[in-house]
């Protein structure tokens, strides 16, 4: 990766964290924001070693990075992540509230338990962190969050109960904290990815019949999703837009 000139650098001094930062759309959203100058945590939840490998990368290319173990469906690990963020830094700019699971199965042989650890993470977590966050942010008069859901939670899917109303949650919560914090100049979209090329896709085998109902006929790329990131964040034409949901599917949804 490559920093862009500092005249150029939109998020010069802002400090974003991606919360599951260090694989697929967290990982390239990262290193989106690196580009852009910002001082980017990677917020991993048990493997530090992917998000020791982006901090690596973002730090070569002569950006600021660090990352941070914190299960974000737990109240006090987001305390402490973002305890330990403001200590180090002192602000937060941007929040992209990114980690997630799947626990697939019909709905008839869905375990509680894998409901409820779906909805604790996807929908939760976000929750968790955009309270503490948006208490940053409303003290600053700026920031933006960004919330990622999915095709999942507009259109629904076979076998994702819980991913898709955790997911159908996120946005619903996305539009009412967007007209809570609007006046204090703090702005929060969605971005809803369909089928992008990561490891929780790499499971799917029915890929052929997957792309029938893709418009441009394949899988997104984490990049592309984490170029509209990138936007809703750095671009200072974003700051006029809030409570939207962008989505970021080669055409699966057109409403």
């Amino acid at each position: 990766m490559e920093l862009l000139p500092e005249n150029l650098q939109h998020l010069k001094g802002q400090v974003a964290i991606i919360t599951g930062g260090s694989r697929g759309i967290g990982r390239a959203t990262a290193l989106a924001l690196a580009t852009e100058g910002a001082k980017v945590v990677i917020n991993y939840a048990s493997s530090s070693t992917p998000a020791d490998e982006g901090v690596a990368e973002i730090t070569e290319a002569g950006g600021e990075a660090i990352a941070l173990q914190a299960d974000v469906s737990k109240v006090d690990q987001v305390d402490t992540l973002f305890n330990k963020v403001t200590e180090t830094w002192g602000r937060v700019d941007i929040l992209v509230n990114n980690a997630g699971i799947t626990r697939d199965t019909l709905l008839l042989r869905m375990k509680p338990e894998d409901w409820q650890a779906v909805i604790d993470l996807n929908l939760t977590g976000v929750f968790l962190c955009t309270r503490v966050a948006s208490k940053i942010m409303l003290k600053q008069k700026s920031g933006r969050i960004i919330n990622i859901t999915s095709v999942a939670g507009q259109m629904g899917n076979p076998g994702q109960a819980n991913y898709s109303a955790a997911k159908a949650g996120v946005i619903g919560f996305t539009k009412t904290v967007a007209k809570e914090l609007a006046s204090r100049g703090v702005t929060v979209n969605a971005v809803a990815p369909g089928f992008i090329a990561t490891d929780m896709t790499k499971e799917l085998k029915n890929t052929e019949e997957i792309l029938k109902f893709i418009p441009l006929g394949r899988y997104g790329e984490p990049q592309e999703v984490a170029g509209m990131i990138r936007f809703l964040a750095a671009d200072p034409a974003a700051a006029y837009i809030t409570g939207q949901v962008f989505n970021v599917d080669g055409g699966m949804v057109m409403a």
